[in-house]
């Protein structure tokens, strides 16, 4: 059967899993009465409630005889680690483009990695039908975008479609409005080159992903690179050294069926397949025949910049609500994460209760909290914090590429929070629709904490996309939260009598009735100290109680925060407390006493 292996490239909501969800169901992979739900590769929870693509995911459609595995790969710089290797088994890459918004940051990470591994793209630009449409001022900021990232020749001369994958159509005439995607699977099976092995040398296989199945156990996802596999043939493992970790039998090979993994009884070059039957095998690892020896050469991947403490919950209220509180359960967690999600690395603290988790940003390791909340954790997190490298002698830190699109009338504002966090501008542009693109270049640690402040600084019309650029020279201080913060006293429950005296002190972040301990932080002081207040103190009852005093108190609602907000406000002496149903912050240390002492040993 012929075969096509192409990537999906697409920055955030430029919409390529939509486009995806058309191709299934116009190559039949759908039957025309099928209910299938929106958006079907994003399957995960937290992918349909963010909109986001986060795991790479390999599907198959077929089409006039020829099938095509197309892998949707995830559009942020934080999930990096996952297209590296994605792009490994692929031989083509479709580039959609949102016909207003052109090619974005993250177009240009996935598209880069591309470009260095001499894949041919085809261009399509999508939301044709958008009203604030600029097709070829667009497609011109792609050509340049290939210029900057060496393209070749051949490169450069790629085909372009024109589409609006939402209502189905794509054409090599910007001007129609109709049809189908036919143009797009014929442009595939046209451009897109067969793989190119050698189906006949004995079998080899590079795992690019892995994950778990409660019946199969370890599942190894790749590309076959040379040979073919049976059902049940001898195989081992080979690390990038060559050395064998481990030898067993292919217990069951799975080859990819739209959204389905079907078990199949052989696979050849080309193909991409799961395969069962491993238990130490990991990504990056070579799976082959007993009578090989050296390894696939892998991806090398870019490192981690960031990176949180994961402690054991010890505050007062741990347990009441997580199932899994222990320390071993939580390092379990993150090795298996670290296992399957080579951009993650995790180190063991000395007291054993605390683990350093370093990723590629904010985003990634805010994913991975959220997850194991969901499955019942309870953790205590630290802020993030950048790792620096001594490069020369000289002390370096990671810098971001950050652009931001915003209206005009914001556009000072944004300036001037940005120079404060030290970062330089690159770049300033009218984009038309009374919008100014603004391009920095800033020390990712400037960046940490300020996506809700610039929500804020412009009325929540902004966007702002960020990029690992490069590790440059250190900046020196930047300076973090302005604002001190009320700290609980005394433990017991919040009352609106007192609440409501606490409210010309600064804002709440926790109402009525709410379970308090001592050392949580209960809302945010208006002054630059922290402040310990009573939150719990009830009306003081007297033999003569005027009528109506008490029905005055109403209280403003409490400023409730997400995960990601918690995790960017706190600063460095506070943790937030993340269980199954709450998020609380709170002081690292919890006696008053000890954050004094250890205060004055930071000043010393």
């Amino acid at each position: 059967m012929n075969l096509r292996n192409v990537a999906i490239i697409a920055h955030v909501d430029h919409g390529k899993t939509t486009l995806v969800d058309q191709l299934f169901r116009q190559s039949g992979t759908f039957r025309d009465n099928q209910r299938v739900e929106e958006r079907a590769m994003d399957s995960n929870d937290l992918e349909k409630e963010r909109g986001i693509t986060i795991l790479a995911k390999p599907t198959s459609v077929e089409w006039n005889g020829t099938r095509i595995n197309i892998v949707d790969t995830p559009g942020h710089a934080d999930f990096g680690g996952e297209v590296e290797r994605i792009l490994s088994m692929v031989d083509g890459v479709i580039l959609l483009v949102d016909s207003s918004e052109g090619a974005m940051p993250q177009t240009k990470f996935v598209t880069g990695k591309a470009l260095k591994l001499c894949l041919r793209p085809i261009v399509v630009v999508n939301k044709i039908d958008r009203p604030d449409e600029r097709i070829q001022e667009v497609l011109d900021e792609v050509f340049d975008l290939f210029v900057s990232l060496d393209a070749t020749d051949e490169q450069l001369d790629f085909p372009v479609l024109y589409a609006s994958g939402r209502n189905g159509y794509a054409n090599e005439d910007p001007s129609l409005r109709e049809g189908t995607l036919e143009p797009l699977f014929q442009k595939i099976v046209d451009h897109v080159p067969p793989p190119a092995l050698d189906v006949d040398a004995p079998f080899t296989f590079l795992v690019t992903l892995l994950d778990r199945d409660n019946f199969l156990g370890r599942v190894l996802t790749g590309r076959v690179t040379s040979g073919k596999i049976k059902a049940n043939q001898a195989i081992h493992a080979l690390d990038a050294d060559g050395n064998v970790l481990e030898t067993g039998r292919a217990s069951k090979i799975m080859s990819f069926r739209g959204l389905e993994r079907v078990p199949v009884d052989e696979a050849q070059a080309g193909d991409i397949i799961s395969l069962a039957g491993l238990t130490v095998a990991t990504v990056a690892n070579t799976i082959a025949d007993t009578s090989v020896s050296e390894a696939i050469q892998a991806q090398p991947i870019d490192p981690p910049t960031l990176s949180m403490r994961f402690a054991v919950n010890d505050s007062p209220m741990a347990g009441r609500e997580g199932s899994k509180v222990t320390s071993r359960m939580i390092r379990d967690r993150l090795l298996r994460e670290a296992e399957s999600n080579v951009a993650i690395k995790v180190t063991e603290a000395a007291d054993k209760d605390s683990f350093e988790v370093a990723g590629r940003g904010e985003l990634q390791l805010g994913v991975l909290i959220e997850t194991m909340r969901r499955e019942g954790f309870e953790l205590g997190i630290s802020r993030p914090r950048v790792l620096f490298r001594e490069e020369d002698g000289q002390r370096t830190e990671p810098y971001e590429t950050v652009i931001i699109d915003v209206d005009d009338e914001h556009s000072g504002a944004v300036v001037e929070k940005m120079n404060l966090r030290k970062a330089e501008m690159t770049d300033m542009r009218p984009s038309g629709g009374g919008k100014t693109r603004i391009t920095f270049s800033a020390p990712s640690r400037g960046m940490i904490g300020y996506h809700g402040e610039f929500l804020s600084d412009t009325r929540g019309t902004g966007i702002m996309n960020r990029l690992f650029e490069k590790y440059g020279p250190h900046k020196g201080a930047i300076e973090g939260r302005k604002n001190g913060v009320l700290i609980s006293n005394g433990t017991g429950e919040a009352n609106a009598y007192s609440l409501n005296s606490l409210e010309e002190r600064g804002i709440l972040f926790v109402g009525h009735g709410e379970a308090l301990y001592e050392g949580m932080i209960i809302g945010e002081n208006a002054k630059t100290d922290d402040l310990e207040v009573n939150p719990m103190k009830a009306k003081q009852l007297t033999n003569i109680r005027s009528s109506g005093k008490d029905d005055a108190i109403r209280l403003t609602p409490p400023r409730k925060m997400t995960l990601e907000q918690a995790i960017a406000y706190i600063d460095d002496d506070e943790m937030v407390e993340v269980t199954p149903k709450t998020i609380r912050l709170r002081k690292r240390f919890l006696d008053p006493h000890e954050r004094k002492r250890q205060s004055r040993a930071k000043a010393a």
